[in-house]
């Protein structure tokens, strides 16, 4: 099967939910949440993405996590995750609970497949302009990484989580090799606009708006040692948003939203 026929079967059976000018969505990915050791990325920025998801909580945001939220490749046990970092599950299960969330899963995470409240991709239906969002993780793109993935799991497992720890990144990975995740991005940019549609995925771990001639983006991931990135969604328009830490004048420190790029609205995609 095709890296484009892949990606199209993620959105067979696909969650549909709303989009008009009164939806607010803040689309994640890539957190990679660990166990809390050497190897686990997420712990250093978990502070930004508690910040991050209570700000859109308290706004009326919906969180769509588009993928590799749980590092399952890496760590055998999910429950040990949960434990590690409790803060995140349980602002989470805050957004669950009023059903303001909701789980794309990725290859790292991809054994969570099954359960009911994960899906393989999901589409936000336009109900003013019909352009819809066709959000999924990505991974698909990449035969490795998808059909092959028990031996691509068996690999950062038993191989290259080890050889991490000494600073050697893994060449397998579309997040750690410039030329996979070119090849990668180049394949669902090209279904994105075979399709006339906007396409959002993470795995490549590299932010992007997209242009007005082009329309698939990136959410960037929440493991970057400068910040966190996300896309939002709101009044038809989408944005590339950064959370770090800033300097205020007093030395203090505090943690900062910027926008990265310009802000587009969906109408002003030309390829859907």
């Amino acid at each position: 099967m095709s890296g484009s026929r892949r990606i199209s079967k993620a959105f067979q059976g696909a969650l549909c939910l709303p989009l008009d000018h009164h939806s607010r969505y803040i689309l994640m990915s890539d957190c990679h949440r660990g166990t809390g050791n050497a190897n686990d990325n997420f712990l250093k920025n978990e502070f930004l993405y508690l910040a991050a998801l209570r700000h859109y909580f308290q706004n009326g945001f919906t969180y769509l996590e588009l993928g590799d939220g749980d590092e399952l490749w890496e760590n055998r046990s999910l429950r040990r995750i949960r434990e590690i970092h409790p803060q995140s599950f349980d602002l989470m299960e805050q957004y669950r609970s009023e059903n303001r969330m909701y789980a794309i899963y990725g290859n790292h995470d991809i054994i969570r497949r099954k359960e009911p409240s994960f899906y393989s991709g999901i589409v936000l239906r336009d109900t003013e302009q019909k352009k819809d969002i066709y959000l999924t993780h990505g991974h698909q793109s990449d035969l490795l990484n998808s059909t092959f993935w028990p031996l691509s799991r068996f690999l950062v497992r038993y191989f290259w989580k080890p050889l991490e720890g000494l600073g050697i990144p893994d060449p397998t990975s579309a997040a750690k090799n410039n030329t996979k995740k070119e090849k990668s991005e180049r394949l669902l940019a090209g279904w994105a606009r075979e399709h006339g549609c906007l396409l959002v995925t993470g795995h490549t771990h590299h932010p992007m708006i997209g242009t007005k001639d082009s329309s698939y983006c990136n959410t960037g991931s929440c493991i970057h040692p400068s910040g966190i990135t996300g896309i939002e969604i709101e009044h038809r328009c989408m944005a590339l948003v950064k959370w770090s830490v800033g300097t205020a004048k007093d030395m203090s420190l505090y943690v900062r939203r910027e926008v990265l790029g310009d802000t587009v609205c969906i109408d002003e995609y030309t390829d859907t």
